[in-house]
């Protein structure tokens, strides 16, 4: 580990693994504010985990003498821990196993001096293009409407219709 990176871990967090990568993969690349704005926004489970975690991180990096200003969230690695195991009756006597899975999560801050923010970006006015005449494209018109294609009726809708009969 070099002097640029801040590395905190979390083991034996209570969520499964699977839960808790659809979280993390919001975060990769992003700084460090925007990341924890992500988290207060969403309302999964794992958003309040990965928040403290990430506050965790930010305190490390301190500790370093990194800028907090220009952090950005390098990687978010959730790898599988534990798992509890238990039973659910089943029909005739039987038991299925039940696996209460556990995640372990690493989070590593890296300081990088060309910090843009990826997320949470105001978008640039977009211009209104007039459509060109003669590009091959029929311009739809407003007033026309436009209904369904009918349902044909299949093989067996014909032959056990009540016309049939």
């Amino acid at each position: 580990m070099s002097e640029t990176k801040a590395m905190v871990k979390l083991k034996n967090l209570d969520i499964t693994p699977r839960k808790m990568r659809r979280v993390a993969g919001l975060l990769k690349g992003l700084q460090v504010d925007n990341a924890l704005a992500e988290l207060s926004v969403n309302t999964t489970r794992g958003a309040a985990s990965l928040k403290k975690l990430i506050h965790s991180a930010i305190a490390s990096a301190k500790e370093k003498k990194l800028n907090p200003d220009k952090l950005i969230v390098g990687s978010i690695r959730v790898d599988e821990g534990k798992a509890l195991k238990r039973l659910l009756p089943q029909g005739r006597g039987r038991a299925s196993l039940v696996r209460k899975r556990f995640s372990h999560i690493t989070v590593e801050l890296i300081e990088s001096e060309k910090a843009k923010p990826k997320g949470f970006v105001i978008p640039k006015k977009v211009k209104k293009v007039k459509n060109v005449q003669g590009s091959g494209r029929p311009t739809p018109k407003l007033t026309e409407e436009r209904t369904a294609p009918k349902k044909q009726k299949g093989f067996m809708q014909k032959v056990f219709s009540r016309k049939a009969i």
